[in-house]
This record gives structure tokens, sequence and C-alpha cells, in this order.
């Protein structure tokens, strides 16, 4: 006998699947966007269609197995922007949203911003839908990472300029200067057991040496000849180092160093304001 659709949510959160993680595999196999899960409920006594067991039943083991819904499902939510994704890029958390009002509280007509480790392209498209006028650029190491950034650009038809190589050596102009750099880089500890948790997503967007904050120390070091005068520098980061960051900020010569709080209420992202009067410093001073 064909199971319902109410009983095919039920089994599955018998077998251990989140009740949301199974409504909104259901509804992406049938078709419907991930906002009507009111439809599952007032058609729990439709049968399923024999035709998608099978597929579904990939879906539910892989799930099961600790894969990103998002992975499954092609699809994840951020900043209002509907993203493809896939295993070439990390899932755009809901907290990395912090980072991308904070750009925008900081910016503001024709101005310039540079996103460095775009991956899915999530900080990139919020901030060019949220303000048309800027002028976004966005780099990723990945070549396979910026086709998934530019596929959503282009399907968002929002126009951002992205470029590949590492961090800002991945500008066409290395005297290129910014209003506001952004950035999300990988900022866990090579040992973190957290990382096993995150064994499904791309291992070089996540981890950065022994302590986590090489590509943090890197990107302080080498942004204010990439800043204007008064430009901003925000950073995420991991739970506990925002001390750090804030350290390296100032050593670097930034000002209005400061941390913002995500939804957790954890210090999340970090940045400070190229001084417009203080020459740089010299290298000896930097972070390292």
């Amino acid at each position: 006998m064909t199971p319902t659709v109410g009983q095919t949510l039920s089994s599955l959160q018998t077998r251990g699947l989140d009740r949301l993680d199974a409504q909104l595999l259901l509804l992406h196999l049938l078709g419907k966007p991930a906002n009507q899960r009111g439809w599952l409920l007032s058609h729990d006594d439709e049968p399923l269609p024999p035709a998608l067991a099978t597929t579904l039943e990939s879906l539910v083991q892989r799930r099961l197995a600790g894969e990103p819904l998002a992975y499954l499902t092609g699809h994840k939510e951020f900043f209002g922007l509907g993203l493809q994704v896939d295993a070439r890029v990390l899932v755009p958390r809901p907290d990395t949203e912090t980072l991308v009002n904070w750009a925008l509280e900081q910016l503001e007509g024709q101005q310039r911003v540079l996103d460095l480790g775009t991956g899915s392209g999530a900080i990139a498209l919020a901030l060019k839908a949220s303000r048309p006028t800027l002028r976004v650029q966005a780099t990723d190491f990945s070549a396979a990472a910026l086709a998934v950034a530019q596929a959503n650009a282009q399907r968002l038809t929002l126009d951002v300029s992205f470029h590949q190589g590492p961090w800002f050596a991945a500008l066409p102009e290395l005297d290129a200067r910014f209003d506001c750099i952004v950035s999300n880089p990988p900022y866990i500890a090579e040992l973190d057991p957290h990382l096993a948790a995150l064994q499904f997503e791309p291992a070089q967007a996540l981890s950065s040496g022994t302590d986590g904050l090489v590509d943090l120390r890197q990107i302080i070091r080498e942004a204010p000849k990439h800043l204007t005068p008064g430009g901003w520098l925000l950073l995420e980061h991991g739970y506990d180092q925002a001390q750090a960051v804030r350290d390296f900020l100032t050593t670097a010569g930034f000002v209005r160093v400061q941390s913002r709080r995500d939804l957790a209420d954890i210090e999340r992202c970090s940045g400070g304001q190229l001084n417009r009067s203080t020459p740089k410093r010299p290298n000896h001073d930097q972070p390292h």
C-alpha cells in the first residue's frame, strides 16, 4: 500500500530525521517551495508518488549520515536571497548576516566593496541586492566555488565582479582600494573536534592553521594597503577569537576596533577603520 504524505513524515521522524528536515525534503521532492510546509498538512492523506520512494530513501540516508540539508536540496536562503549551493562551497549560515548588516551600516552610494573568500557569493550578493549602487568585487581561491558564486549572480541578475586566487592576490589591479573589505575566512583550528561535524563541507574553507587564525592574520596584515582612508575591514571569526582579532586589528593600526554579536549573542564579527591620519606601520608592527 502506498504511504500517504502524513505517514511518510511520521516514518521519517521515527527513523531519526528532524521534523523540519523531513518536511523540507518532501517539499523538495514534490517540487514545492520550502515555505509551503502548510501544504503538507493540508495534503497529509494524499498518497506519495511511488516513483519518489527511491530518491527519497537516498536523500534520507545522506541526511542521517550528517550531510547538510542544503546540499540535498541544492538551495539555501540567505539574507532574503535564494542561493544554489552544493559541496563545492560552505553552506551559508544565518550568523553571517551579522557581517552583512554591519557592512551595510558603513556603506552608501557608489562605494567600492571587496568580499574575500566569497564561496557561494552569499555576502557579496546580499550587499549588492541590498544596495544596488555599490560596486562589489569578490575573490576566492577555489575556481569551483567561484563557479557556484557566478551562477548565483547570473540567476539573481546581480552585477558582482569575481576573481580567482588567494585573497588580495586575486585582484586584477593589485593597487585597488576599497571603502569596505568583508570576509568570512577559514577560522577553525586544524585539530578542532568541531571539524568532524563539518566533514561534508570543503575543508579548505574551514580550517586555518594550528590556531585557526592564520588567514585572519594575513587578511588584517594586507588589508591597509587595499583600503581607502577611513575604510572599514569587517571579519567573521570563531566564537572564542574576538579578542585575538581585535588585538590584531589594533596592532595593524586600525581604529574604532569593535565586535558584533550573532544570533546566539556570541561575538562573531570584529572590525576596525583604517585611520585617516596615521601613516602605515612598518612590517615588524604587523600581526604575525
